[in-house]
């Protein structure tokens, strides 16, 4: 296939789809799919967009989320952990030894 003969995106809708990639946690190759878009051209997207102000907000939002689920998560095990150990101390201090 002759270069040059691709298909041509306006910089509007590179900048949505690097935005739209950050806000909806996915990936490149599902993107890619979803939009009829080679791999490799979001790649060179994402470098050349992803630093921008208004992408790095979202990134940034986005990560920001995770870490929150990520901490929540910790949270629940950390609790189910010491309800555990709880209920360990409580059998150990009933053994008449």
């Amino acid at each position: 296939m002759p270069r040059g003969t691709g298909k041509r995106y306006d910089e509007a809708f590179k900048k949505e789809t690097v935005t739209y990639i950050a806000e909806n946690n996915k990936s490149v190759a599902q993107v890619a799919r979803e939009m009829d878009v080679n791999e490799n051209t979001l790649y060179n997207w994402i470098k050349k967009y992803g630093q921008e102000p208004e992408v790095k907000s979202v990134q940034s939002f986005s990560s920001a989320e995770a870490e929150v689920r990520a901490l929540r998560k910790e949270m629940r095990d950390l609790k189910e952990e010491n309800e555990i150990l709880k209920k360990a101390m409580h059998y150990f201090a009933k053994d008449p030894r």
